[in-house]
C-alpha cells in the first residue's frame, strides 16, 4: 500500500468512526477486522498481526514490547 493509499484509508476509517459514534465504534472495528481477515491469504499472515496488536494493548506493566 502506498503512502497515499494508507492516508486515504486512515482518513476513511476516521470518518466512519466519527459517523457511527463511540458507542458503535467497537462494532465497526470488529466488522472491519473480520472482513480484512477474510481477505488475508493465510492464518500465517494474520496471526503475527493479532499478536502485535494484542501486545500493544496490554498494560505497560506486563513488560510486553
Amino acid at each position: 500500500m502506498t503512502d497515499t493509499d494508507l492516508d486515504r484509508s486512515y482518513t476513511a476509517l476516521a470518518q466512519a468512526l466519527g459517523e457511527v459514534g463511540q458507542e458503535r465504534s467497537e462494532l465497526l472495528l470488529a466488522m472491519l477486522c473480520l472482513n480484512l481477515l477474510a481477505r488475508a491469504g493465510s492464518a500465517d499472515a494474520v496471526l503475527p498481526l493479532i499478536a502485535q496488536a494484542r501486545a500493544r494493548c496490554l498494560p505497560e506493566s506486563s513488560d510486553v514490547r
